[in-house]
């Protein structure tokens, strides 16, 4: 299968057979609104490219910040201690806390730009906006808010509901 028939042409309203035509129904379904979005225009996607470079390119900093802020720094210098005093057991426990909280968001930003590396690639092969479960597309509204999402509303709350 050609990876740019994946997304599927946007679908027509809703019809119903009635006499010799067709008459167009008022009911419309989620997937129905999905699926009405038109195909990105080669502006939009370099917006959408530009939108996560930036993001990328901070989350970079982030990540490696953050790893140099949970690893490579003793109880000493990270409290800024100047003395050898020995340590308080409560202060330990809070700078365990501390590189804990750091490694888990740094795990968290990890992923995020994971996935921006990710819609990066669906860019360049021509198969960004489309919805890596269904074939659909994912509106704009959600791309906008989430430019590396790889799945439409619908299919990402049936994967969260999966999950839990």
């Amino acid at each position: 299968m050609n990876l740019l028939t994946l997304c599927r042409p946007t679908a027509p309203p809703n019809e119903t057979k009635k006499g010799n035509g067709l008459m167009n129904t008022k009911k419309t379904t989620k997937k129905t609104v999905a699926l009405s979005e038109k195909k990105l225009t080669d502006a939009e996607i370099e917006s959408y490219k530009t939108k996560l470079l930036i993001l990328r390119a901070r989350l970079s900093g982030d990540v490696s910040t953050m790893t140099d802020a949970a690893l490579n720094k003793s109880r000493i210098e990270a409290s800024g201690d100047l003395s050898a005093m020995p340590i308080h057991m409560a202060d330990v426990g809070t700078d365990n806390f501390e590189q804990e909280q750091t490694l888990s968001f740094m795990q968290n930003e990890s992923g995020i730009l994971d996935q921006v590396n990710e819609a990066l690639v669906r860019i360049k092969d021509g198969t960004y906006g489309c919805c890596e479960s269904c074939g659909g597309r994912i509106p704009k509204v959600r791309l906008n808010f989430l430019p590396y999402a790889a799945l439409c509303v619908q299919c990402a709350e049936n994967l969260a509901q999966e999950e839990t």
